[in-house]
């Protein structure tokens, strides 16, 4: 069996700021599901450790780096079998909210430290250092925080595989030449073909120059961060490693995110059944203080940043408004788009609902609720929601770029059978309302609607085929690092 260490600075449902949350819950799980025996590890954040305390949890090993007092406790991420180690380290992680920034939205910082010292553990506990018994044959890094781990790692000989993944290429990691000294990093780093990027110290590099396979989330991601305009200054680089390089779908939760058994959802339905999807629009409408009148009703949920395309999403929607349509909008980010957004919520009471924060459960009766869903975002690594709202039978209308091309089919480019939303793919508001007016359009055609639905509603969104993948993978690097310990 394929021991797998999955190092990720967030998991749901201990610590969210976005997607690779959902990833690093799923994925491990349906790993584990094929047969491998994957440990993930997390900073013990206060909402993480107390998890553990009341699940009886002790600590299970203690040591020092540095001028840290660092202690492990081994528990299970809740309502799973997945076995899950925290980095207890109070000085560095036990901050409420947030994990990478303060209330005023300001990076912690001792960011860099924090994350060396995650790193550190990592290392360790690859090594058979960390005074467990279990040690991984394949270390999985995620996103910049964990970058440091294969970097560390490529001094020994003797050590397991690694794989990283991108997530989010846009998010670096990026600290000052004096931070990479305060750190005690070996001067042979400081180059720029390994972790100096511009005069900075990059953690991302760490991940993409020494990993033995560097994914991304998606197949259309892989090409587009080798290319300028999605690169960030790193393109050169990953076409450098271009061999070493594979997108992978990211999958969803299918037992979370099911129309016919959610837990938030008063109404249930199928593909099917679709009947009962109606009473979940009004009861959303109910909720929200839309009014009750069968207009079109299109869903947001996301953050409130430029990647996600709001300025275009607030220039079309005052037109929708005019024809009719409602709006049920959810998340938080910038505070700009906040107080525009607030005020088109102020100035259309009854046909526009604006939610600031996250919930849950209220994303859930939005994907159930809403007829349309949109995501413009100006670049998607992979993208979840528009899988969540294809299972939903709530058609996505995407931008076709990253993991938004790879899974919504528009009419117009493929057969009947096929299609299951809209895509625009230039990057401007035009484009955005044009593609949400014709699907509008397609609403008066009940039977093409409904083939639609369908359509979305019958994909396979289910982690089974790309856990497969991953497990090939990494079946493929400890056959070649075993080829490598046979040569003289």
């Amino acid at each position: 069996m394929i021991r797998v260490l999955f190092a990720t600075s967030e998991v749901f449902p201990l610590v969210k700021t976005g997607g690779l949350a959902d990833v690093s819950a799923s994925l491990p799980e349906a790993l584990c599901r094929q047969g491998y025996d994957v440990n993930i590890l997390l900073p013990g954040y206060p909402k993480a450790l107390s998890a553990a305390r009341d699940a009886g949890s002790r600590r299970q090993g203690r040591f020092s780096i540095g001028q840290y007092d660092v202690s492990l406790w081994r528990t299970r991420l809740p309502g799973t079998a997945v076995t899950l180690w925290l980095v207890d380290c109070p000085s560095l992680f036990q901050r409420e909210g947030n994990p990478y920034q303060n209330d005023e939205g300001e990076d912690w910082w001792d960011n860099a430290h924090r994350y060396h010292l995650f790193a550190r553990v990592g290392v360790m506990m690859a090594l058979g250092q960390a005074g467990i018994r279990w040690v991984p044959d394949v270390v999985h890094c995620n996103d910049w925080q964990t970058g440091l781990i294969p970097a560390y790692l490529s001094h020994y000989r003797s050590r397991p595989a690694t794989v990283f993944t991108v997530h989010n290429l846009a998010y670096q990691g990026l600290f000052s030449h004096e931070t990479f000294r305060a750190l005690g990093l070996p001067d042979s780093l400081w180059q720029f073909d390994q972790l100096e990027f511009h005069g900075q110290l990059s953690f991302i590099k760490g991940g993409l120059v020494f990993s033995d396979r560097v994914t991304t989330v998606s197949p259309s991601y892989a090409d587009e961060i080798r290319r300028a305009d999605h690169g960030y200054g790193l393109d050169g680089l990953l076409q450098h490693r271009s061999h070493a390089l594979v997108g992978i779908l990211n999958g969803i939760d299918t037992r979370l995110w099911n129309p016919e058994n959610d837990e938030h959802l008063e109404f249930h339905y199928g593909q099917d059944h679709l009947k009962d999807k109606v009473q979940c629009q009004t009861r959303l409408r109910q909720q929200l203080g839309l009014e009750v009148d069968g207009a079109p009703l299109i869903g947001f949920v996301g953050r409130l940043v430029e990647q996600k395309g709001i300025d275009w999403l607030l220039e079309v929607i005052p037109p929708l408004l005019k024809r009719g349509c409602q709006f049920a909008l959810l998340g938080s980010g910038e505070d700009s788009y906040q107080e525009a957004l607030g005020e088109l919520a102020r100035a259309w009471p009854g046909q526009f609902s604006l939610t600031l924060g996250y919930d849950e459960a209220l994303a859930h009766r939005i994907t159930a609720g809403a007829d349309l869903f949109v995501m413009p975002s100006r670049f998607e690594p992979c993208g979840l929601n528009q899988m969540y709202s294809l299972r939903y039978g709530t058609v996505p209308i995407v931008h076709a770029v990253g993991g938004l091309r790879d899974t919504v089919f528009d009419p117009e480019d493929c057969k009947s059978a096929e299609a299951n939303g809209f895509c625009f793919r230039e990057a401007e508001a035009s484009a955005l309302l044009h593609a949400i007016e014709r699907a509008l359009d397609l609403m008066g055609n009940r039977k093409a609607w409904r083939r639609l639905q369908e359509n979305g509603m019958a994909g396979d969104y289910s982690w089974k085929k790309s856990a497969r993948l991953y497990g090939e993978l990494y079946q493929d690097i400890l056959k070649e690092r075993e080829q490598l310990a046979e040569d003289p």
